[in-house]
């Protein structure tokens, strides 16, 4: 460890040791030792680290016949930034690896992104199903100028010519967040920093695919993201960093997402003079495994609104799947003539014209709000669609979709309705399947 990097370890190590409120400074003798053993697995990270790098420099160098680095030269190599190799692949990945790539250009930054590690392209979009298109991380990656041999799009994290090209990058730390891989432990062994993810939700509660999805469909009012070293159990690792925030009882899944990752980056970019120091795993705390749950993924067959639950349940569902997979409700359109008493237009029969919608946005209403003249019809207002639950609870509809149209504001859709009205439909169980 050189002057200035265990000079700062010492300063931050009394800061950073666990201790009782009100109890008495640690002893000198403990504050020493464990100085001792960071400074030892400090130094032996970063000898492990500059011998990667001079193999590096060695090799690249030797084609051209230069010299042997001078004394001056190696000590500028040692002060030189942390090479950080960024893990991920969708939109909301994407942002964080802008964020990071601003941090890193800001004039007292400690590290670089020396590269990217994405899934490789794949068919999307409507238009382009058969084209493969590159991951948003990698469209970033590349618009932010990062060469193209530093962009790295391997099937499995896993395949051997993939971590012969991480190597040699030698990384210091790798940041993982919405990757979608699994890591093997041939990944975790490469970067002496460790892997670092960011996890959108207050582990151990939501390990797995979904974490801000299932918290929203349970209706939680806090959630929040950690800061978590990756190890071979899926979002199980010591945790080195959380932040908690108030969930809005209004906001959707993208936007809650999107606000977790950018609080998380941010959290792990004030973390990493911890890390840098040597101190992240000694200052990391183990997850209590007994509290974890599982934030499983969505399903297309899970999508189904059903109105005999409360208007929170459903409320939180439509927030929870949107943008995929959504949530849909069958309607029965009911001509003015047969709408004119209850009974009939509860049913579904009489030649009415049957529209599977997809609820977009929804808010919980009054229960006094609802105006119908039977139990399942949907009442409408200026700017909602009003759909009495079976509790008596209200669901106020705000935006939906028609099949084969964009989605609409629900004034927009009662205009189209030409006066006829919607009775909400009873879910059908499937065929062979007990009601």
């Amino acid at each position: 460890m050189n002057p200035a990097t265990a000079c700062g370890a010492g300063r931050l190590l009394p800061r950073l040791l666990p201790r009782a409120a009100g109890s008495a400074p640690a002893q000198p003798l403990h504050l020493a030792g464990a100085l001792l053993r960071l400074q030892q697995g400090a130094a032996a990270a970063a000898a492990a680290a500059a011998a990667r790098r001079s193999a590096v420099r060695c090799s690249s160098s030797s084609s051209s016949g230069s010299a042997e680095p001078s004394p001056s030269a190696a000590a500028a190599a040692a002060d030189e930034k942390k090479r950080v190799v960024f893990c991920g692949t969708p939109e909301v990945a994407a942002l964080v690896l802008q964020r990071l790539l601003t941090a890193a250009a800001a004039p007292d930054s400690t590290f670089e992104v020396a590269a990217v590690v994405t899934q490789p392209p794949r068919p999307t979009g409507r238009g382009n199903r058969k084209v493969p298109q590159p991951s948003p991380v990698q469209a970033a990656a590349a618009a932010a100028g990062l060469p193209a041999d530093r962009i790295l799009a391997p099937e499995k994290p896993g395949d051997p010519a993939f971590l012969a090209a991480l190597r040699q990058l030698a990384p210091d730390l790798c940041i993982t967040a919405a990757y979608g891989n699994y890591l093997p432990s041939s990944f975790l062994a490469v970067p002496p920093q460790g892997t670092l993810n960011i996890h959108p939700s207050l582990l151990p509660a939501y390990r797995g695919a979904a974490p801000v999805q299932r918290s929203l469909q349970d209706g939680v009012p806090v959630s929040g993201v950690t800061v978590l070293y990756t190890v071979k159990a899926m979002d199980a690792g010591p945790i080195l960093a959380q932040q908690k925030l108030p969930v809005d009882p209004e906001i959707q899944a993208p936007e809650l997402l999107q606000r977790l990752f950018e609080l998380g980056t941010d959290l792990l970019v004030k973390n990493l003079e911890v890390v840098w120091a040597g101190m992240g795993p000694l200052v990391a705390q183990p997850q209590n495994d007994a509290a974890a749950t599982h934030a499983a993924k969505l399903t297309r067959e899970e999508a189904v609104l059903d109105f005999s639950q409360p208007a929170a349940v459903c409320h939180n569902k439509v927030r929870a799947f949107v943008p995929w997979p959504g949530t849909f409700a069958t309607f029965a359109m009911v001509e003015p003539s047969s709408s004119s008493n209850g009974s009939s237009s509860e049913n579904s029969g009489g030649g009415a014209e049957t529209v599977e919608l997809k609820i977009v946005r929804t808010r919980v209403g009054q229960p006094s709000s609802w105006q119908g003249s039977s139990e399942r019809e949907v009442a409408a207002t200026k700017d909602a669609l009003l759909i009495r639950c079976a509790d008596g609870s209200v669901l106020e509809v705000l935006e939906l979709q028609a099949p084969g149209k964009r989605a609409m504001a629900a004034r927009d859709f009662v205009n189209g309705l030409k006066g006829r009205s919607l009775v909400w439909q009873p879910l059908q169980a499937p065929a062979g399947v007990p009601a």
